[in-house]
């Protein structure tokens, strides 16, 4: 114990200069504007990492990052700053419109012969893959066993993918998923996994997870999607990052697609050919 508090006060105190420097650099890699207010949090974040290598400094672990022969440092690093936080069906209007109008709706078109028998949707942001699993709970609720499905889903983080991968979570979350979903689609665990709850192969396989950085020029991911869910992650982008975002994420959406934004994102003052179908819910305005 003696030793944990000396490692942390070798630890010197971050310095203006050095926020400066993580700031720049956390906005230039991931797009995430970390405002003054947040200089506690980094802070917080980043000195565990500091005491497992040994870094005395903020401006040496940054030289590190930036300058050291691990590339993978700067992964590391942004997944320590990133912010996870999600729960299954969150935001229930949204899956109410899903669940109650568009998905009807295109069940109807597909058997007047208007539309293909076929639903794609990216999770933009994913996290630990309750997003994810949660659309393709209401997909294969709500549409027949001979429509194509899938869910593409993506993260900056590498660590929160490979929980997302792994499908576990503790027992507790059930309460945040309809019972006869529950039921159907989760696997109760036993013995050694007693506690926690596994998503079930019915769901596992519609999903597909990829890395992917929302900061980047261009996406490697095919255009067309039916469903851009991208949600409570662009309140951490500036203005600039933001629309930029937003004109990519546009692209990949089919001419008849939605796209999701969280409670708290609109596209409010920004020139987009998207209109509003319901608070943060949008779809292209000539539609």
């Amino acid at each position: 114990m003696l030793a944990t508090h000396a490692a942390a006060a070798a630890i010197r105190p971050l310095t203006d200069r050095e926020f400066r420097l993580f700031q720049e650099l956390v906005h230039r890699e991931s797009g995430i504007y970390l405002s003054d207010a947040k200089r506690a949090l980094l802070v917080g974040r980043l000195s565990r990492r500091l005491r497992e290598l040994g870094v005395t400094t903020f401006e040496g672990y940054y030289d590190l990052v930036v300058n050291g022969p691990d590339a993978g440092e700067r992964v590391r690093m942004i997944n320590y700053i990133c912010t996870h936080e999600t729960h299954f069906f969150r935001e229930p209007r949204q899956f109410e419109l899903l669940e109650q109008t568009i998905l009807p709706q295109w069940r109807a078109e597909a058997d007047a012969g208007s539309r293909p028998r076929r639903v794609r949707v990216w999770s933009a942001a994913c996290s630990s893959g309750e997003e994810p699993y949660s659309l393709a709970m209401s997909l294969l609720a709500h549409l027949p066993a001979s429509w194509e499905l899938e869910v593409v889903a993506t993260d900056l983080s590498t660590n929160v993918l490979d929980r997302a991968r792994a499908a576990v979570w503790p027992l507790e979350k059930a309460s945040e998923i309809p019972a006869e979903y529950c039921r159907r689609f989760m696997l109760r665990g036993k013995g050694v996994h007693a506690g926690k709850m596994k998503a079930g192969p019915e769901i596992r396989a519609l999903v597909r997870f990829q890395q992917l950085n929302l900061n980047e020029s261009s996406y490697a991911l095919p255009a067309g999607f039916d469903l851009v869910f991208c949600r409570n992650v662009l309140i951490y982008f500036d203005g600039p990052s933001k629309a930029a975002v937003i004109d990519r994420l546009i692209r990949h959406l089919a001419p008849t697609g939605f796209l999701f934004l969280g409670h708290a994102e609109s596209l409010n003052g920004m020139t987009t050919p998207m209109r509003s179908v319901m608070p943060t819910v949008y779809r292209f305005a000539d539609k």
